[in-house]
């Protein structure tokens, strides 16, 4: 099992690893050993998180987890079994501490008298320009 720690006290138990023949580097090492790993986690029904980490983790990555509600994430970058499960971990590890605080709410705010007043210069500008393209008929 990869070294790396994971956030909100995930228990190894939840974590369950797959391993492939890779596509990635590795000369005819690639055709004969199963070095790509594929981590799933059920994300749905984990007690490790709690109930508003969850949806902002569904709602942040909703491509990445199936119908069931599991977590997929693969890693064939390396050429060893554990080094793509401990990338596989360490990529867990980044998308919850993502999701781990809400983000701040935007404070509405106005914009500068100065943007104001340079985009109602920019619109005279440009209707200026506009009819002078215009002939003396239209006036």
């Amino acid at each position: 099992m990869p070294e790396t720690r994971l956030p909100f006290g995930i228990p190894e138990s939840e974590l369950h690893f797959s391993f492939a023949r890779s596509s990635g580097p590795g000369g005819q090492n690639v055709n004969k050993t199963a070095t790509k790993a594929t981590l799933r986690w059920d994300v749905l029904h984990s007690p490790a998180l709690s109930e508003d980490v969850r949806q902002r983790f569904l709602r942040a990555y909703a491509s990445r987890v199936t119908r069931e509600g599991e977590l997929v994430i693969q890693a064939q970058r390396q050429r060893d079994q554990a080094r793509n499960a401990a990338e596989c971990v360490q990529r867990l590890a980044e998308m919850l501490r993502a999701v781990a605080r809400p983000r701040r709410a935007r404070k509405p705010t106005r914009p500068g008298r100065g943007a104001v007043e340079r985009r109602l210069s920019e619109k005279r500008h440009r209707s200026q320009a506009k009819r002078e393209r215009r002939g003396r008929d239209a006036d």
